[in-house]
C-alpha cells in the first residue's frame, strides 16, 4: 500500500494527489504551511507547530475551516493510515482556488493538504564532521515586506539565496574535479548586513560559553526546534542570548550549528572558508545534540 495524502478530507494515493490550477497556493504562494516531525510514534511540539500555523494564517487573513483540535485530529489519522512511526509531516493551508486574479475574495474555502513521508534533509557524516556553509548576496526578506515569521508558501527567497550557495560550490567542484565538493547551505543577512537565518534553519554560535542567536525582530522564523535548543541551553546552565550577530561574529565563534525541524541540530565547522573553532563538531554542539534527542522521545502527542 502507497502513502496516502490528506486533501480537504479525503485520502488520495501519492500519485494521485492533486490540487486545483487555479488554487492561490500554486498561483501566488499564497498560503501558509509547517512542518513537523515525529519520532516513535510521538508528534514532536504538535501544538506549538500548530499554534504558529494558525498565527501564520492569522497575519495573512486566512481562515482556516478546521478547530485545532480538528487539525490536530487529522494530522495523527493520516500518520496512522500510513503507518509511520518517524515521519515527517508537510501541513499546508492554501488560499484556495480562485480565478487568475490577486483578489483573495475570490477563493470561497481554504484547501487543507496533509503528506506524511519519510525525510533526511542531510547525511550521517554531516551530523559526525559538520556543515560547510557560505554566506550569499540576497537579503532575507524585510519584516516591513513580507514578514519571515509568517511561514508562507511563498519560499522564492529562501530559494534564490539557495541557489547561490549551489552555484558557488558548482564552480569550485569545477575548478578542482570534484563532484563532491560545495556548499550545503546558505546563510542570509537582513538588509542592513546582520546575520539573519539560513535558506531552512536557524543559527547559533557559542562564544564565551554563552549560547548566542540572532533576536526574532530582525525578521526571522521563530523557530520551534530554535526553542527548544534555548531552553535545554538555559536548564543546562548556560547563558542564553539574543542578540545581532555579524559575519565576523561567525568566524571568531568557538561553535557555531544550525536548528530546525528537518535539520534538527546540526553542526557547522567551515563559514566562508574560515574554520570555526577546531574544524570539528564542539563539545557543547555534541550535548545539545544528544539532550535534543533525548528530548524527542518524551515530548510529543501519541498516535
Amino acid at each position: 500500500m502507497g502513502l496516502k495524502v490528506y486533501i480537504n478530507g479525503e485520502y488520495f494515493e501519492k500519485d494521485e494527489a492533486k490540487v486545483s490550477v487555479f488554487d492561490h497556493g500554486l498561483l501566488y504562494g499564497d498560503g501558509v504551511f509547517e512542518g513537523i516531525r515525529s519520532y516513535e510514534g510521538l508528534v514532536f511540539k504538535l501544538k506549538e507547530h500548530i499554534d504558529r500555523l494558525y498565527e501564520s494564517s492569522h497575519g495573512i487573513m486566512l481562515t482556516v475551516p478546521f478547530s485545532k483540535e480538528d487539525m490536530i485530529k487529522a494530522v495523527l489519522e493520516t500518520l496512522k493510515l500510513n503507518q509511520l512511526d518517524n515521519a515527517y509531516i508537510r501541513l499546508v493551508v492554501t488560499r484556495g482556488i480562485g480565478d487568475l486574479g490577486l483578489d483573495p475574495r475570490k477563493c470561497k474555502s481554504a484547501s487543507i493538504i496533509i503528506i506524511t513521508d519519510n525525510i533526511k534533509l542531510y547525511p550521517e557524516k554531516m551530523y559526525k564532521e559538520g556543515l560547510n556553509i557560505i554566506t550569499v548576496p540576497t537579503p532575507r526578506n524585510i519584516p516591513e515586506a513580507l514578514n519571515p515569521q509568517i511561514k508562507s508558501l511563498n519560499y522564492l527567497n529562501n530559494i534564490l539565496a539557495k541557489i547561490e550557495a549551489i552555484n558557488c560550490g558548482y564552480e569550485e567542484a569545477l575548478m578542482i574535479e570534484a563532484i563532491n565538493c560545495g556548499y550545503e547551505e546558505a546563510l542570509m543577512f537582513t538588509a542592513h548586513g546582520y546575520v539573519a537565518e539560513c535558506t531552512g534553519d536557524n543559527i547559533f554560535i557559542i562564544k564565551d560559553n554563552s549560547l548566542i542567536t540572532p533576536p526574532a525582530y530582525l525578521g526571522i522564523l521563530k523557530g520551534i526546534t530554535r526553542a527548544c535548543v534555548m531552553d535545554i541551553a538555559k536548564k543546562a546552565g548556560m547563558v542564553v542570548k539574543e542578540e545581532i550577530i555579524t559575519r565576523h561574529n561567525i568566524f571568531t565563534a568557538s561553535e557555531c550549528f544550525l536548528t530546525g525541524t528537518a535539520a534538527e541540530i546540526i553542526p557547522v565547522v567551515c563559514v566562508d572558508k574560515r574554520i570555526i573553532g577546531d574544524g570539528k563538531p564542539g563539545k557543547i554542539t555534541l550535548n545539545l545534540m544528544k539532550e535534543f534527542r533525548k528530548l524527542t522521545k518524551t515530548d510529543g502527542v501519541k498516535y
